[in-house]
């Protein structure tokens, strides 16, 4: 089994335990998410790899963040870690692919995460999975657009911007692909 294949069976394997230690039905999960329940059951059984939009509503409702959720996927997170121990997610379906650099763990409250989207690439989130979570990203290559709320930035290779993450949020490469880095800093 390659690496890919066991984190997309751990990452269903822990999204079905931290639902069964809410105590929550299938059914209860769709209604707090607005994600289907059969959607639910498939991603809870690795059928189908979740979109970083629906990963981000069970964020949301666990109150976790995408990569403190995939860091509890993974198995002996170091303190160093090579480029082949980083945990890579791809959403296929969104052009997104986001690499754990520097993972969460104890006594930290930041984590580093590299990101790509490919070009014409839009992914909206409907509510942040920790409300108030400090976000820095730092645009290395392209063109990244940014929404929050009623806020709209346009990142251009070199740009950087920082805010606290509250309310909806969305990011797009309009034109050419986008690679950032994100620092993510729970409140």
């Amino acid at each position: 089994m390659n690496q890919a294949i066991s984190t997309e069976y751990r990452l269903a394997q822990r999204l079905a335990e931290l639902r069964l230690a809410q105590g929550w039905s299938l059914d209860e999960l769709a209604e707090i998410t607005a994600i289907s329940r059969a959607s639910l059951s498939r991603i809870e059984r690795a059928e189908t790899s979740p979109t970083a939009s629906l990963l981000n509503k069970l964020c949301a409702a666990y109150g976790l963040t995408m990569s403190r959720l995939l860091s509890e996927v993974e198995e002996n997170v170091a303190q160093h870690l090579q480029p082949a121990q980083q945990t890579v997610w791809v959403d296929e379906e969104n052009g997104f692919e986001r690499r754990s650099l520097s993972p969460p763990a104890s006594g930290y409250r930041a984590e580093l995460v590299e990101g790509k989207l490919r070009a014409g690439a839009r992914i909206e989130y409907d509510i942040p999975p920790v409300a108030g979570l400090e976000q820095h990203i730092w645009l290395l290559d392209g063109v990244l657009e940014i929404a929050m709320n009623q806020q709209h930035w346009r990142l251009t290779a070199g740009d950087c911007l920082r805010f606290h993450l509250f309310g909806r949020s969305s990011f797009h490469a309009p034109e050419t692909a986008a690679h950032y880095a994100l620092v993510v800093c729970r409140p």
